[in-house]
């Protein structure tokens, strides 16, 4: 990625298009050279066409030659995280049980990057049905932390944080239901956005956990970010848990800088991290109190609930969601002596290993006897949590916390041991539960060069303020790579 248009950044990128200084079929060509050359290494694609990709740039041309185009994403590489669907594309959820299907209709979020004459460079690996913190759950690839080879990008989106990471594509889009954008941003060295639940349509999005999915960028800078989440931020009648209104400008956060703001640490996130991660949030505070914002130390005790709350809700709602998936509608199907029996093969054939542990975890949760035992306290847990962080909010605008507990681990590492691959998301599973926004921005790296992310949390529809911390977040990280010769 030595000079050239995917050297630039989103909002350069589109500018240079606009200007006509650069053509959006020189940059799709650049893209297909990047994805040659890394793509075999990293695999963080599912689908590819790259004959459609260099038609539709060809076509975008023809139209800026006329002066007949524009578009806020203007010949910016887009990638989709392969949960949402495209009429164009196959959309495949990472399992084989949809291997090969191709959708009647796009998904919204699609739709909206389309709208904005972005170009869709494919759709990425992913954890089956987003149940994952590796992408190695896959049903079809392991997908590799461009940063080594021998490490993962992170889950569930990690296809579309290697592609990020590795140049593959400018943005990308990726759903979190608990920390699947924010913890690969972190292990990839990107930049990864949570929007509160219902700022972005999940119309076209396949459920894994309804009531805590929600869809958000990736990119290379804060700015990136900010960019793509105002094109896909905005209601949509299609989705009954669209947030009415008009979203805030965020773009126009980038130099408010962070005086005055009330930032808190929280202590018992800050707990559960390693030693090189825990010194890089606490350089962070620093650095912020530096800037301006007022900061302190925080207790959150009831986020320390939110792992056992999330591995009940969320398995419950994915045993539900998922058992559309029955081989009679769509997908696979695999013939059976009666029509039991072509349920019971179809879905042990379809689902892979941690599907299956979770659809039946979440049908036990579910069951009578024990619903009120497992699911009701699970939900109580919930409200616990929304209303420890509300009461925290009244003294501090934003928090600030590590978003992995540790950098990649290795491939094949805790593959094995669910329990294990499940503390990957301790960090960030607080914020989906309450329904709020959050952030993973670059902090440097460790002793062994693998990325390290800090997170800033906020309170509902916050993502002005939050992003306003995250501009300034970037610039401190940047300071301080260079104060200690990074």
């Amino acid at each position: 990625m030595d000079g050239g248009p995917l050297a630039l950044d989103a909002c350069s990128l589109s500018e240079a298009v606009r200007n006509k200084e650069i053509s959006v079929t020189e940059v799709a060509n650049a893209v297909v050279s990047q994805i040659e050359q890394k793509e075999p290494l990293i695999g963080a694609f599912l689908h590819l066409d790259h004959e459609a990709l260099l038609e539709r740039a060809a076509l975008l041309d023809q139209k800026i030659a006329k002066g007949e185009i524009s578009g806020r994403l203007l010949g910016v590489p887009v990638a989709l995280k392969d949960n949402m669907v495209t009429s164009d594309m196959p959309t495949t959820a990472g399992s084989k049980i949809l291997e090969g299907w191709r959708p009647p209709y796009d998904s919204t979020v699609a739709k909206l990057v389309i709208s904005e004459k972005g170009i869709v460079v494919g759709k990425t690996n992913l954890d089956e049905f987003a149940m994952g913190s590796s992408t190695e759950n896959s049903a079809y690839k392991v997908t590799r932390n461009p940063h080594d080879l021998s490490r993962v990008p992170g889950g569930s989106s990690g296809g579309s944080a290697a592609a990020v990471a590795s140049g593959m594509s400018t943005l990308a889009l990726g759903s979190d239901t608990g920390g699947s954008i924010r913890q690969p941003a972190s292990l990839c060295g990107v930049v990864g956005v949570k929007p509160t639940y219902g700022y972005v349509s999940r119309y076209g999005l396949i459920a894994f956990a309804s009531s805590l999915d929600q869809i958000g960028p990736f990119a290379r800078t804060v700015k990136d970010a900010a960019l793509l989440l105002e094109v896909i931020g905005e209601h949509d009648s299609m989705d009954s848990t669209s947030i009415l209104g008009e979203r805030p400008k965020l773009l126009e956060r980038e130099a408010l800088g962070v005086q005055s703001l009330r930032i808190g640490i929280v202590s018992e996130l800050v707990d559960n991290c390693s030693v090189e991660v825990k010194e890089r949030v606490l350089a962070a505070a620093r650095l912020l109190e530096e800037s301006g914002a007022k900061v302190d130390t925080v207790s959150a005790k009831a986020v320390t609930l939110g792992l056992s709350a999330y591995y009940v809700i969320a398995p419950a709602e994915a045993s539900s969601n998922l058992s559309r998936y029955d081989g009679v509608r769509f997908g696979l199907r695999k013939d059976g002596s009666s029509l039991t029996d072509m349920f019971l093969t179809t879905r042990t054939q379809g689902f892979g290993d941690e599907v299956k542990r979770r659809i039946m975890l979440g049908t036990y949760a579910l069951s009578s006897g024990y619903y009120d035992q497992y699911y009701g306290k699970a939900l109580a847990t919930r409200q616990l949590i929304q209303r420890q962080f509300d009461e925290i909010y009244k003294d501090f605008d934003l928090l600030l916390g590590p978003t992995s507990p540790t950098t990649a681990f290795l491939v094949g590492e805790k593959f094995n041991d669910p329990m294990s691959m499940y503390m990957n998301d301790v960090c960030t599973i607080p914020s989906n539960l309450a329904g709020h926004p959050a952030i993973s921005v670059p902090f440097g790296v460790d002793q062994s060069g693998l990325p390290i992310g800090v997170q800033l949390l906020g309170p509902a529809m916050s993502e002005a303020l939050l992003f306003q911390g995250a501009f300034e977040l970037e610039r401190l990280a940047m300071q301080y790579l260079e104060d200690v010769g990074v």
